[in-house]
């Protein structure tokens, strides 16, 4: 492990556990408290250097490394060379009575209902009390090339490494627009913004500049509420380069005869950035590329097509930008990878898509189904009209595990508005994902062990064939989760 690899999220650590973000202690932890209260995320899921993965704890680890060097406080380092330098007088990382006394509070997207101070257990990752003018000189800071107020704080080689990435399969194949050193490429109508943005529970924020045009901008707003950050970001940016000479689309070249041709199939995401989500992320991110006349084309398994034209024989960039964002990994010592817009993708074989997605549909139909003929069967049995018929549990258990399962994904549903406070704890949500998550698979498991022993011993031939295949299935379901961690699953641990 390298300190780039910790600076440009090529670590291979998990993101940040819910325990970790929803952990509030009232009194301010030191760096290594913070570093120390769950290491289990600190745990690399591939080799360093090789795939980004934003992991909260990469910059932290960083920062501690600045404290053994240097024999300071981190925070007490920030502000001797850099707040006040950049003439960030009131900026601070720490919930002091004076910084209490300057801070807006944060709300929820209703706008209303406010969230408590949240002391990050790992300040460095964002935890930067600041105001918008205090912001703006750290944006003149990157458009004046390290440079603020005369005083040349940093090289300028030092601005142009911290806006390069360097440490991916991607990078060394000479893909530029990535991760650098906490700064990052963001394309948006051509222009090649860089910066970075940020967020805590009721607050969002968005730094961007182009370093070229000498213009730049930074907003915050005090609400959980991304779509109004996104609308008021695109009028921003639309009144600071309105006088700017839009870039031109460079000419359109024909796909070079050689490697593309070669990386044609189905990929799967392989650089989730919370690795708990992986078990869905990798089937709703499936994505099939196809090369065509001009260069390459995108399409994810539920819709959506984008297309890439040829930079080189293994960068490629999207017919609406001006720079590269994909690239052919040349390395297969992990299989055939692909840097594309949303992470590292892995070849898989062309079948798997196909049976993931079958298995899906038969799952959902076998449960729809089974529910329905449930308000059949189910007032049938208390009218008593079903005395005589045995085995009613065959029928129920998948009943059960369609029920639980519904429950669970109404539940993450509902958590998913405030995670933190409702995944990260347990609560309600939490604690109720857990049960009925773990309920589905004791249905499923229970119904496919019932409907093999009850085979040919009174029960209709119909009614048993549908309530063996919806079993089988939702137990097929119910391995699945239970290998990616899913069943059993306490959010709060």
């Amino acid at each position: 492990m390298r300190i780039v690899n910790l600076l440009e999220h090529t670590s291979g650590w998990d993101d940040l556990a819910l325990r970790e973000y929803a952990y509030n202690p009232e009194r301010e932890l030191t760096l290594r408290e913070g570093l120390a209260y769950y290491p289990k995320s600190r745990t690399s899921r591939w080799k360093p250097g090789t795939r980004f993965s934003y992991a909260n704890s990469g910059p932290a680890a960083a920062a501690y490394v600045v404290e053994k060097v240097t024999g300071q406080r981190f925070e007490d380092y920030v502000e001797q060379n850099w707040f006040k330098p950049l003439r960030m007088d009131t900026a601070s990382y720490l919930d002091t009575p004076e910084v209490v006394s300057r801070l807006t509070k944060l709300y929820h997207q209703d706008g209303r209902t406010p969230f408590p101070y949240w002391h990050i257990i790992v300040r460095p990752a964002g935890a930067v009390n600041a105001s918008a003018r205090e912001m703006a000189n750290y944006v003149q800071f990157y458009l004046n090339r390290g440079s603020f107020g005369g005083i040349q704080l940093l090289p300028a080689e030092a601005i142009d490494r911290m806006e390069l990435p360097t440490s991916t399969y991607a990078a060394r194949e000479g893909l530029k627009a990535g991760y650098g050193l906490g700064n990052y490429v963001t394309v948006k109508d051509r222009w090649v913004f860089h910066g970075h943005d940020g967020g805590v529970e009721g607050g969002l924020t968005q730094l961007a500049y182009l370093p070229d045009a000498g213009a730049g901008y930074v907003v915050m707003i005090n609400s959980a509420n991304p779509g109004a950050l996104s609308q008021i970001a695109d009028l921003i940016r639309g009144y600071v380069t309105r006088t700017l000479p839009k870039p031109a689309l460079p000419p359109e070249a024909a796909v070079p005869s050689g490697p593309a041709h070669d990386y044609a199939g189905w990929y799967e995401p392989i650089s989730v950035r919370p690795e708990r989500a992986r078990f869905l992320v990798r089937i709703l991110g499936l994505t099939r590329m196809a090369v065509q006349k001009g260069g390459l084309r995108l399409r994810g398994v539920f819709g959506g097509e984008r297309k890439f034209i040829a930079v080189s024989d293994r960068l490629f960039r999207r017919d609406s930008q001006t720079v590269a964002t994909l690239a052919l990994i040349a390395d297969r010592v992990e299989g055939t990878l692909v840097e594309m817009p949303g992470g590292t993708f892995r070849s898989v074989p062309q079948w798997l898509p196909w049976l993931e997605l079958s298995v899906i549909a038969a799952a959902l139909l076998l449960m729809a189904s089974s529910v329905v003929f449930a308000l059949v069967w189910v007032p049938r049995k208390i009218f008593g009209d079903l005395k005589s018929v045995g085995h009613l549990r065959v029928r129920a258990m998948p009943v059960l595990a369609a029920l639980s399962f519904l429950v669970a994904f109404a539940l993450v549903t509902a958590a998913l508005s405030a995670p933190i406070e409702r995944l990260g704890l347990p609560t309600f949500w939490s604690v109720g994902i857990f049960g009925s998550v773990t309920a589905f698979a004791l249905f499923a498991v229970l119904g496919l062990a019932l409907a093999l022993s009850t085979r040919n011993r009174g029960i209709r031939r119909l009614v048993w064939w549908h309530a063996f295949a919806a079993s089988a299935v939702l137990t097929v379901v119910a391995a699945y989760l239970a290998y990616w961690g899913i069943v059993g699953w306490m959010p709060w641990t």
